[in-house]
């Protein structure tokens, strides 16, 4: 959807959100909303499972009525749980999560929703949000942390067939993820997914599809060093990346 304007806000300052409480999640992430919608965003995505896991649910019932009625903020969670069923034959669902995430066990409710004869079976990935932070996931340990943690998922259930990767940072270790993993396993990363149900909202809402700006601008702000925040950023995102710092 290149027609429209983008702000993308990274908290690296305070990142990464995995082993944070719920209190200080909702926080961090509440005070990012309000920093967009005074930039002037109607329509915000939390691209963060943690923060969509621990902070979406207030933010939408408590925060936006007082905040802004009229604005809406979105997260990544349901995207993916209102479609991962359709790629399991054997109905054995592995999901790779930040330790908050898991704890949460947002995506087994989430799914239970849509897919209620799916059995979830989720491990936690501590270390692969710090490996892939600091550049190290093409390395030796970033091998052994993923043996690791995909090894203890299938020790649950040798009936898993499809695995969500339920952060954003994991698609950096897919290749990994493929290399210690049968054939037969699909690894479904969040991307396309979350973008399919963002403009399949914005067919169904037109009324905020309306007040968003276009004029193909996308930005990057930063809580921490822009130009080690752009290293990375470019990575991810695929072409050069040129940030600003935001202080929050």
């Amino acid at each position: 959807m290149p027609q429209y304007d983008y702000i993308y806000i990274g908290d690296n300052a305070r990142a990464p959100y995995g082993n944070r409480s719920f209190e200080t999640v909702y926080e961090y992430t509440l005070q990012c909303v309000k920093e967009f919608f005074r930039m002037g965003c109607p329509l915000v995505i939390i691209a963060c499972n943690t923060a969509s896991a621990k902070a979406l649910r207030t933010i939408q019932q408590h925060d936006l009525p007082e905040i802004n009625e009229g604005h809406k903020v979105l997260g990544v969670i349901r995207p993916s749980a209102e479609v991962i069923g359709n790629y399991s034959k054997t109905g054995s669902v592995g999901v790779l999560g930040t330790v908050g995430t898991v704890a949460s066990n947002s995506y087994k409710i989430e799914i239970a929703k849509f897919f209620p004869q799916l059995k979830i079976y989720q491990q936690a990935c501590p270390m692969w949000v710090p490996l892939i932070e600091e550049g190290e996931y093409n390395s030796e340990s970033a091998d052994f942390y993923v043996q690791k943690y995909l090894d203890e998922l299938m020790e649950q259930s040798q009936d898993i067939d499809t695995i969500l990767l339920g952060c954003t940072h994991y698609p950096l270790l897919m290749d990994k993820i493929k290399k210690h993993l049968p054939a037969n396993i699909s690894v479904v990363p969040q991307g396309d997914i979350v973008a399919a149900s963002l403009a399949d909202y914005l067919h169904r809402h037109p009324e905020v599809e309306s007040k968003i700006s276009r004029n193909k601008e996308v930005k990057f702000y930063t809580t921490d060093a822009p130009e080690d925040f752009d290293n990375h950023a470019t990575i991810f995102f695929g072409k050069e990346v040129r940030s600003e710092h935001l202080h929050l």
